[in-house]
C-alpha cells in the first residue's frame, strides 16, 4: 500500500466521478489528499494560470479546492500543500466520459496527469465512458480501477511518461481485461462556433467539437474500448513526429550541440 496519493480532476471538486475516485484511492494508500478544480476545467489541457492569482479553499481534512485548472491543482498540492512529503501517486479523474485520440490534447484530466509527470511524480488519467449521460456507469471504474492501479504500478513506466486509462460502457463483471492500446485519431471532425443573443441582444459564442466516425488504425484505444476492454496508452509530452523530421532532415540541416558543451 502507498503512504500517499494526491487526486485532482477537471470536472471539479463535487463531480461524482471524484468521489469515486476517492473510493479507489481508498483500496491503494494510507493517506489521500484532493486538490482539485472549485469548477468544471473541461478542455484546459494542462494549462497553468500565470497571470491571475490563485484561491485555496479548505474542504474537509487534506481536501482542497482551487480556482484554476487541474494542472494548477497538482502544482499546488505538489510544490505547496505536499512540499515536505510529495505524494507517491498522481491520479487524475475518474473523468465523466472517455479520453480518446486527439482528444487527449485537449483534456484537462489527461492534463492533471502530465502535469505531475512533469514535477516527477509518477501519474495516471483514469476515465469512464458512457453512452447514457444519466447513467454513467461508475461501478465499472470503481470495481475495476484498483487492480489496474496496482498492476500498472508493479510494471512502472518511464519518468517521461504518463499513462492514460479508459474504462468501458459495460458493467464490471461484462468488461474485458486490461489491454495495452495506441493513440488513435479518435472521433473529432472540427470544430464549429455557435452564435447566439443573450437576453440584453447582444452576441456570444460557443466553441463545440464536430464529432463523426473516422479509422482509426491498428491497436487504438478507441476501438479497443469499444470492444469491451480496458484501455492503457502510455503518453508523452514529446511530440516530434519522426517520419515528418527525417524527410526534412534530407532538406535542412539537423542541428547538434557542440561536443564539450
Amino acid at each position: 500500500m502507498l503512504d500517499r496519493v494526491l487526486l485532482t480532476n477537471d470536472d471539479g471538486i463535487d463531480a461524482p466521478g471524484l468521489r469515486v475516485l476517492e473510493e479507489i484511492t481508498a483500496e491503494l494508500a494510507r493517506e489521500i489528499w484532493v486538490v482539485a478544480p472549485e469548477h468544471d476545467q473541461s478542455g484546459v489541457s494542462h494549462a497553468v494560470s500565470l497571470h491571475h492569482p490563485l484561491r485555496l479553499t479548505a474542504r474537509g481534512p487534506r481536501r482542497f479546492g482551487v480556482t484554476g485548472t487541474p494542472g494548477d491543482c497538482v502544482v499546488m498540492g505538489v510544490s505547496h500543500l505536499m512540499a515536505e512529503a510529495p505524494p507517491q501517486l498522481i491520479l487524475s479523474g475518474v473523468n465523466r466520459g472517455a479520453n480518446f485520440g486527439v482528444e487527449t490534447v485537449f483534456s484537462g484530466t489527461v492534463g492533471g496527469a502530465m502535469t505531475g509527470m512533469m514535477l516527477g511524480i509518477p501519474s495516471i488519467a483514469l476515465s469512464q465512458a458512457w453512452s447514457d449521460r444519466d447513467r454513467v456507469p461508475w461501478d465499472t471504474a470503481r470495481t475495476l480501477a484498483p487492480d489496474v492501479v496496482r498492476r500498472l504500478l508493479a510494471m512502472g513506466w518511464g519518468a517521461a511518461t504518463c499513462l492514460n486509462v479508459n474504462f468501458p460502457d459495460r458493467a464490471p463483471e461484462a468488461a474485458g481485461p486490461l489491454m495495452l492500446a495506441r493513440q488513435g485519431p479518435g472521433v473529432i471532425e472540427g470544430m464549429d462556433v455557435q452564435t447566439r443573443i443573450d437576453p440584453r441582444g447582444f452576441a456570444y459564442h460557443w466553441i463545440a467539437f464536430r464529432r463523426g466516425p473516422r479509422e482509426q488504425g491498428p491497436e487504438s484505444d478507441i476501438d479497443a474500448v469499444a470492444a469491451g476492454h480496458i484501455a492503457v496508452t502510455p503518453i508523452r509530452y514529446d511530440r516530434t513526429d519522426e517520419p515528418a523530421y527525417e524527410a526534412m532532415a534530407a532538406k535542412l540541416p539537423v542541428f547538434r550541440r557542440p561536443s564539450g558543451d
